[in-house]
């Protein structure tokens, strides 16, 4: 059975898992575990990709990201694919060092952020990295010690995990550490990391009941949710999928948009590839970036390349041009004089 396609949109909560082949260590010591976080450091700012929670186990690691204007996937595949590079010339090895493709649930965000961070939180006790609870709160990485104001990384979004426990930050650094150590003993929770409908219900027994109530939910593996959010979600996913195709359906390829968009503004299509600071050249660039991926589907590592630009400066560009077109009321089917 074809995999299916990661759901993202801006402003998505996702719930990253992500571990190495045949459940080999990814992180051997402080060295390789410092390289990651520095990569999280530079490129979670760069796309304004937010992260709620986070913790480094020995042979894999959780993420809570909330998606910027680069797409979740943008994201994952620099920093997977610069600390493989580094991570196998450190050691000396070849070949993947990660297990298939990493895990990304969309999540929920009012009704499972709370379990969510803390479930992650909880990682390092469960996997006996650290004796005792009052230990994991010294765990240097995870990002527990830092919503307990214990240290500072600016890189973890700690305001809005905090305000679900009180507007002052003192009682509700005091009233999250008391909910995590609620869920010491709780143990894994599957519905956190897969499941599909068993998610979405809450268990067996609940799907048992609904299917013997004659009741039918929506549901699906790549999703965190009640049957409503994932329903809205499939729904949208599918309208950015259905446009897409509709283009191509159409034969509107990549080159005939940046004909089309340099033709509109005035530009040369020649003078869009490479580096350029020219106002025209740069607004054109940003309405392409935006439509190569909102409209064709394209990633970000795509067009970086048929433009010879870097993937953060498309990504960039993508962000400005959302704006643009929503300032000036721009279309792109309008542009081709096309109607889907």
């Amino acid at each position: 059975m074809p995999r299916k396609s990661r759901i993202d949109a801006p402003g998505a909560l996702h719930h990253i898992i992500c571990r190495g082949i045949e459940r080999c260590p990814i992180f051997q010591d402080e060295a390789d575990r410092e390289d990651f976080l520095d990569r999280l450091k530079k490129i979670l700012p760069e796309t304004s990709t937010l992260c709620f929670a986070w913790a480094l186990i020995p042979n894999h690691f959780h993420l809570l990201l909330k998606t910027g204007h680069a797409p979740i996937a943008t994201v994952m595949r620099r920093v997977l694919t610069g600390y493989a590079t580094a991570y196998n010339r450190r050691h000396r090895r070849s070949g993947h060092l990660f297990q298939n493709r990493y895990k990304s649930i969309l999540c929920q965000e009012d009704a499972y952020m709370k379990e969510l961070v803390r479930y992650i939180h909880l990682n390092p006790l469960r996997a006996s990295l650290v004796k005792d609870f009052d230990a994991l709160g010294n765990y240097r990485y995870s990002g527990h010690s830092v919503l307990l104001g214990k240290r500072k990384i600016q890189w973890q979004t700690t305001d809005s995990v905090l305000a679900l426990f009180g507007e002052k930050v003192s009682l509700a650094r005091r009233r999250y550490q008391d909910f995590v150590k609620k869920g010491a003993g709780i143990g894994r929770c599957p519905k956190l990391t897969g499941g599909g409908l068993i998610r979405s219900a809450g268990g067996w027994h609940a799907v048992k009941a609904i299917r013997k109530a004659g009741i039918f939910q929506k549901s699906d593996e790549r999703i965190l949710g009640d049957s409503d959010f994932v329903e809205t979600v499939l729904a949208n996913a599918q309208e950015t999928f259905d446009r897409s195709y509709q283009l191509k359906q159409q034969g509107i390829t990549f080159e005939q948009m940046v004909l089309k968009v340099s033709t509109y503004t005035g530009i040369d299509p020649a003078q869009l590839e490479g580096p350029s600071k020219v106002r025209d050249i740069v607004r054109t660039r940003y309405l392409i970036c935006y439509w190569g991926t909102k409209e064709l589907g394209l990633s970000m590592t795509a067009i970086a390349g048929l433009l010879n630009i870097s993937v953060p400066t498309v990504s960039v560009a993508y962000r400005k041009g959302e704006k643009v077109v929503k300032e000036e009321n721009l279309s792109l089917t309008n542009m081709l004089n096309i109607k889907i």
